[in-house]
């Protein structure tokens, strides 16, 4: 789909100043180099970077059309409406976007190859990729990770929406600068549209999650020495049906918790408290190991998202939390996630194999 020439046009209305605009945002922060140009006629013509502090500064236009200018090949839905369905308001800019030879990246629920009127423009080499779609072929999960040697890295959280995508790609970032064979696996539509490859979890069958997961991590596994797991949901949430199937699909080697600092309560159940960290913590890993069925799986740093504080106020934060948790802290998007990484790494953290049955030390 995606080439390292790609030019990305990211349909972003009013989601950078919004809150639906998770999807695109992340693209400009970890794809800046393939996005050609913004479309966001709430902020047409302002500066991309100083709105996102990303160090993007493609050009912001109000349309579809004035972005034809800047020559972009694939037309990114970068935002993400309540309930995941295409506003009627966008079908037109989709249609001229086609029209004019772009291919589409749609993360929407709304199959957009299904719709006629874009389908019937396509032309040879251009594509509509509808990302939640089920994989073929699926089965359950059978803890087939289990016999990997690579490391498997999984962020949990407290709640939803709390940067564990960030927390993923940042140490996928950290991990290939030392010149780690490290491999990011997105499970979410913007992991996804920035990996290029993964599994729209929540596009599939609860019965064949684990499975889905089992089959990503096998697919890379033997050719990576870590594969950092984009994590999704929590078990803390009550809506939250993700958290369990990455576990065992994904068989961890470790997990890194992430939170945002001062958050007490989950943020659409106001009436269900986050406990402390400490007791989260022993709760995955319990889960992880499941009694004894499973490897140990230990949590080995938190990653606290500090980004509605200001720097003392995050130093603060970090500290506390290092303080409550006796682990490694950071804020990985604001101060790198290093400190995370060499928590992982580290002898201490080793996980081995014994007797066919892999087991922490």
């Amino acid at each position: 789909m995606l080439t390292l020439d790609s030019r990305i046009a990211v349909l972003l209305h009013e989601g950078i100043r919004g809150t639906q605009g998770k999807t695109g945002l992340a693209l400009l922060r970890y794809r800046p180099d393939t996005i050609a140009v913004v479309i966001d006629h709430q902020c047409a013509g302002e500066f991309l970077s100083t709105l996102t502090g990303t160090s993007c500064n493609a050009p912001i236009v109000a349309s579809v059309s004035e972005a034809l200018a800047y020559q972009p090949n694939v037309l990114a839905i970068g935002i993400a409406p309540s309930g995941g369905a295409l506003p009627d308001a966008w079908l037109t800019e989709l249609e001229q976007a086609t029209a004019a030879g772009l291919s589409i990246m749609n993360g929407l629920h709304t199959q957009m190859s299904a719709i006629p009127q874009l389908r019937e423009r396509l032309r040879a080499g251009q594509w509509i990729w509808d990302i939640r779609q089920e994989p073929a072929g699926l089965k359950v999960g059978s803890g087939a990770a289990r016999s990997l040697s690579c490391l498997r890295v999984l962020t949990v959280g407290t709640d939803m929406g709390v940067g564990k995508m960030a927390t993923t790609l940042e140490l996928d970032r950290v991990a290939q600068k030392r010149g780690m064979r490290s491999k990011f696996l997105g499970t979410g539509q913007a992991g996804i549209m920035i990996a290029g490859d993964g599994i729209p979890l929540d596009a599939i069958r609860i019965d064949f999650a684990a499975g889905a997961v089992e089959q990503l991590v096998m697919r890379y596994g033997q050719d990576h020495e870590v594969l950092l797991i984009e994590g999704q949901g929590s078990l803390m949430n009550p809506a939250s049906t993700a958290t369990l199937p990455l576990i065992r699909g994904s068989q961890p080697t470790h997990l890194i918790l992430v939170h945002r600092a001062g958050q007490t309560h989950i943020r659409t159940f106001p009436d269900v408290p986050i406990p402390s960290l400490q007791k989260v913590i022993h709760v995955y890993e319990t889960v992880a190991a499941a009694g004894g069925s499973f490897a140990p799986t230990p949590v080995v740093g938190v990653a606290l998202n500090t980004a509605h504080l200001d720097e003392d106020a995050a130093r603060t934060a970090i500290a506390h939390a290092h303080q409550e948790t006796g682990l490694p802290c950071t804020d990985p998007v604001r101060f790198g996630a290093d400190l995370l990484l060499d928590s992982i790494l580290s002898p201490i953290n080793k996980p081995r194999v014994i007797a066919s049955k892999l087991e922490i030390k």
